[in-house]
């Protein structure tokens, strides 16, 4: 995508002229390889802040159509996994949009307090429940740290189904970020209506509660998408 000797030249820029720079090369290759479809956009004002917005993870695209689309309506923070930051395209990205670094698959406790004090400020916050890129495209299970956010910020959630961007910027046979190239495509988001929890039943304990209501978001996700993307939860 980008070139070694390119790559060092922008990092020895300023900040604020990175992130003009990847800013431009974001929205030049959008704009040249994608062809969008947006359905469901007026679902985000139904709902009062603070929001969190979840959606199923297929590339390293997603974050970057995610905040082109979503910028109007929401501008949310990103929670984005640390060990995304060590790859030097990724981190382009990254300075492009808003965003809470998590140390994935642990009780980040620091980065778990400013996702709720985010959103308890009033902003919106969007995560990919999945916590990785999904190999195969289709969805995989997702993790229960979300429920968590919601809880203590009593934040509402929009799910959003999102197709195409696996092909947009397929994962690399080599599973080499940096080597990934972009490749025209449509892209499809579906944001769905929020999701209403049913209440705990009287003989039910937590865990099998947060069961269910994990399967309910995920679902509602997977009904946003096309057949082949929904995975598990067909």
């Amino acid at each position: 995508m980008l070139s070694p000797v390119t790559i060092k030249l922008i990092r020895m820029m300023p900040e604020g002229l990175v992130i003009k720079i990847a800013k431009n090369i974001a929205n030049n290759y959008i704009k040249k390889y994608a062809e969008i479809k947006v359905s469901g956009i007026d679902n985000i004002e139904r709902v009062k802040r603070p929001r969190i917005f979840v959606c199923n993870h297929l590339s390293n695209s997603d974050g970057l159509v995610l905040s082109k689309i979503l910028k109007e309506k929401s501008d949310p923070y990103f929670v984005a996994g640390v060990k995304l930051s060590d790859d030097p395209i990724t981190q382009l990205g990254i300075k492009i949009v808003k965003n809470i670094p998590i140390k994935p698959s642990s009780a980040d406790k620091e980065a778990i307090t400013r996702v709720v004090k985010t959103l308890k400020e009033g902003n919106d916050v969007l995560i990919f429940p999945e916590g990785t890129r999904s190999r195969t495209g289709g969805l995989i299970e997702g993790k229960k740290g979300i429920l968590l956010f919601a809880r203590m910020a009593k934040a509402q959630i929009i799910p959003i189904g999102m197709s195409g961007t696996d092909i947009l910027l397929p994962i690399s046979k080599d599973g080499n970020m940096g080597s990934e190239k972009w490749q025209h495509s449509d892209v499809t988001l579906n944001i769905g209506e929020r999701i209403i929890f049913p209440p705990k039943e009287k003989d039910e304990d937590k865990h099998e509660y947060d069961n269910r209501c994990m399967d309910i978001l995920m679902r509602s996700i997977a009904s946003l998408l096309p057949e082949k993307y929904r995975g598990i939860y067909k």
